[in-house]
């Protein structure tokens, strides 16, 4: 698409959508211009190409298509179809897998399909063999009352929070920590990363169904052929939740023992983060599974969303083209870059480092929470968000840390000498922010003071420091 037809695009949609509602379109507009001015450095986001946002906003919103390829519970769905085995090709193409379903609304969607998947062939699959039916409706009330329990009776092994893992590994907070009796591993409290030794004590003792890799906040590679390893040797599901890294895997900057996909039973991810795709969700899995998979609508999801699939075709066909693994390089390259550029300046990192998109700082070393440190750097025009670190003393809401990413920057094209540059502004808005007081003079936890002088600077030199980076260039909504 040349930069003309992309901004005529663009300003098209938005004219129509003021006709409606002018105050969305002013959103909309706003929101471009805030990403464009500000230091993103969020780890879970990054900017989609303009043909992926395109392919989000057409006619196959309006479809129903529960069911899958060539099998559909709706009349009319061939051009659905289309777009999801296309989306579905491109993934096994550029993942080496087996099997791909592309029908998950988010990460949260695609852990509780692979979840489900998991406890039918583990769980209800013997239970109907045993009861000499084909499916649950055909139990008894006696066994599908055993049934039920049993499937609630299950366990799973993952990351802890403290240590990089995510909410949807099994905590409580979230459904997938009411579905399964949970255990965490966590990482050597002297270096903060995975002791594989405790992870196959922790399997030893607890006797997971399901092993779950894969982190949300975690800076280093995994070995997940280990994990595999450790898996087989308690009898549990390997799982990986890939939806941080797999923009690496698809670049082969993660290969060998690095790479789940061919180590797990089942992988999981997201399709924006570092795969720059629309919103949403997908898994991949060994062929054994993949019946299973398929029934994740209606067994977990509503309707699939099909202009959310054709926009998954678009992204993962660029991801298949050579330059995206240049692009998955640069990632990893400008998070060390920035990671060195604060280790120089002092700033105490989680683990020391990265091997991957992200750096997580431990920001007691300025006597601040992660709440405080989150929202000085918002008005200095840089925004991260604030993070748990291993045996965090504030808790999962203030936290003690600050996670920082670079898959969007690289987007844009900055480089490592900007991730330096970065990394000045950064600790800088640290060092002169100060923790707040209370009302009644305690100390608070999220207040903060910073001259407001200073940090309206650092957004200048932020924003300076965008400048030869333009986003989406093409696109004029003036």
């Amino acid at each position: 698409m040349s930069r003309n037809a992309e901004s005529t695009a663009f300003r098209s949609a938005l004219e129509v959508i003021r006709a409606v509602e002018p105050r969305v379109a002013d959103a909309i507009g706003a929101e471009l211009t805030d990403q464009r001015e500000s230091l993103k450095l969020i780890a879970s986001e990054n900017y989609a190409s303009p043909a992926t946002l395109l392919a989000m906003g057409n006619w196959f919103s309006d479809k129903y298509a529960e069911g899958t390829v060539g099998r559909r519970f709706y009349a009319g769905c061939q051009n659905v179809d289309t777009v999801e085995a296309l989306a579905a090709e491109h993934a096994r193409e550029l993942f080496g897998a087996a099997h791909a379903y592309v029908q998950p609304h988010s990460g949260i969607d695609a852990n509780l399909v692979a979840f489900w998947a998991v406890l039918a062939d583990r769980v209800e699959s013997p239970a109907l063999k045993k009861a000499q039916v084909r499916q649950v409706n055909d139990l008894t009330e006696a066994d599908w009352f055993a049934l039920r329990r049993e499937l609630g009776n299950q366990r799973m092994l993952g990351m802890s929070l403290d240590a990089g893992g995510h909410l949807t590994h099994g905590f409580r907070p979230n459904i997938s920590g009411k579905m399964f009796d949970q255990r965490s591993y966590g990482t050597d409290p002297a270096t903060g990363l995975i002791d594989y030794d405790r992870v196959a004590e922790a399997a030893r003792e607890f006797k997971p169904l399901i092993l779950v890799g894969g982190y949300s906040a975690y800076p280093r590679k995994v070995n997940f052929r280990i994990l595999r390893e450790i898996a087989d040797s308690v009898g549990a599901t390997f799982m990986v939740d890939m939806a941080h890294f797999a923009g690496l895997v698809a670049g082969k900057v993660f290969t060998g023992d690095f790479d789940p996909v061919p180590h797990a039973h089942i992988v999981t991810t997201t399709t924006h983060k570092s795969l720059r795709g629309p919103r949403g969700g997908m898994v991949l899995c060994q062929p054994e599974l993949a019946d299973q998979v398929d029934r994740g609508c209606p067994m977990v999801l509503g309707g699939p969303l099909p202009h959310v699939m054709a926009a998954k075709a678009v992204a993962l066909a660029e991801a298949r083209r050579p330059d995206f693994a240049d692009y998955a390089q640069r990632i990893v390259d400008n998070a060390q870059a920035l990671a060195e550029g604060l280790l120089r300046r002092g700033a105490k990192l989680v683990t020391g480092g990265t091997d991957n998109h992200l750096v997580l700082i431990d920001v007691s070393g300025y006597g601040l929470t992660g709440r405080q440190a989150e929202q000085a750097l918002l008005d200095s025009g840089i925004v991260t968000n604030r993070n748990s670190v291993p045996q965090d003393p504030n808790g999962a809401w203030y936290t003690s840390g600050i996670r920082i990413g670079t898959p969007a920057l690289t987007t844009r094209g900055l480089g490592t000498a900007e991730m330096d540059q970065t990394a000045e502004l950064i600790h800088t808005v640290l060092t002169q922010t100060t923790a707040g007081a209370n009302a009644d003079g305690t100390a608070s936890k999220a207040k903060y003071n910073l001259d407001p002088d200073l940090a309206d600077k650092i957004a200048r030199q932020a924003t300076d420091l965008l400048a030869p980076h333009p986003l989406y260039p093409a696109i004029d909504l003036a």
